[in-house]
This record gives structure tokens, sequence and C-alpha cells, in this order.
């Protein structure tokens, strides 16, 4: 949670010195304010960064386009943690290659921070897949390279590399 957030606001480009904390055996992420009680969870408080940092087309620009970013957000927080056991993990893996199977992004045609907080939640799970697990996630494994290579989005986190040979099995 928390170092995701110290991801997303370097990616946005705002000024270091936000304090964040923790709350409750859930780990939730808290963001001091010096004017108020502070922001807690992680979709509230990167919906707040990006507002921030002036970039709401993150949030998506139609009502459409930002009920489906919000439900992804939603989906992060509720069905990706830290705490998934590994069936949770094949079932978001599905879920997220069914949906991507006609999309680039998420939200369809857009990067969006439910891309974004998606990628960071899902990386230490794809750096630990099987080759043969990630042509089994083919749309996953392509969205989650496509994400890896947006400007700015991966930063020291490890490249995660996929494996192209499927691609030419039938070209000799």
């Amino acid at each position: 949670g928390v170092g995701e957030l110290v991801l997303l606001e370097k990616l946005l480009g705002l000024p270091k010195g936000n304090k964040y904390g923790v709350q409750g055996e859930r780990q939730v992420p808290v963001l001091q304010t010096n004017n108020g009680p502070g922001l807690t969870g992680l979709m509230t408080i990167a919906a707040h960064l990006v507002k921030q940092a002036k970039k709401d087309q993150l949030l998506g620009c139609t009502a459409e386009e930002k009920a489906v970013v919000q439900q992804w957000l939603e989906y992060r927080v509720t069905r990706v943690g830290g705490g998934s056991s590994k069936e949770d993990t094949r079932i978001v893996l599905k879920d997220l290659n069914t949906h991507l199977e006609d999309k680039v992004y998420l939200a369809g045609n857009i990067f969006t921070l439910a891309d974004i907080l998606m990628y960071y939640g899902l990386h230490h799970v794809m750096v630990d897949l099987t080759v043969q697990e990630k042509e089994k996630y083919l749309n996953v494994s392509r969205w989650f390279n496509h994400i890896q290579h947006y400007p700015g989005v991966r930063q020291h986190l490890s490249n995660v590399v996929f494996i192209k040979n499927r691609l030419y099995t039938n070209a000799h």
C-alpha cells in the first residue's frame, strides 16, 4: 500500500514529503495531512494524489470511464493484496485475462490510475509466474508488459521478462 503510493507520487511528479502511516492489522495506508484528520485507504489517497498533480484524466474522462476506473480500483483493493492465497491470485489473473481480451487498458483505450495500481499490486505475482503461466494468462501478460514499459511506471521495480518464442514457432 504505502510503497505503491510513494511510487505513484514519483510517477505523478509530486514533491516528496507526504507522511504515510498504516492503520489496523490489514495495514491500510493513511496519509497525514497538515490540516484535518488525514486520508485513509489506498484508493482515496491515490485519487487525492492524482488530483493534486492535476492529472485528473488518470481517473477517467467520461462518466463511464470514471466508473470503470473506480470499479477496478475497488477490485484492486479488495481482491489483490498481500494476504492473497494462490487460489485467490489464480482467480484474479483469470478475471483480468478475460477482461483484457479486447482491451489495451483496464478502462478500455485509456491509461488510468487503475492500470498503475493494478500493475504495482500484481508485480510480485508476475515476477513469480512460470513461462507456462504467463502464456496461460496471455492477455494479462500483454497488458502487464505494456504497463511496465509505460514511461515512469516501473521505476526501481524489476523488469518482468516475457518470452515471445510462441509467436515464431511456425516461422521455419
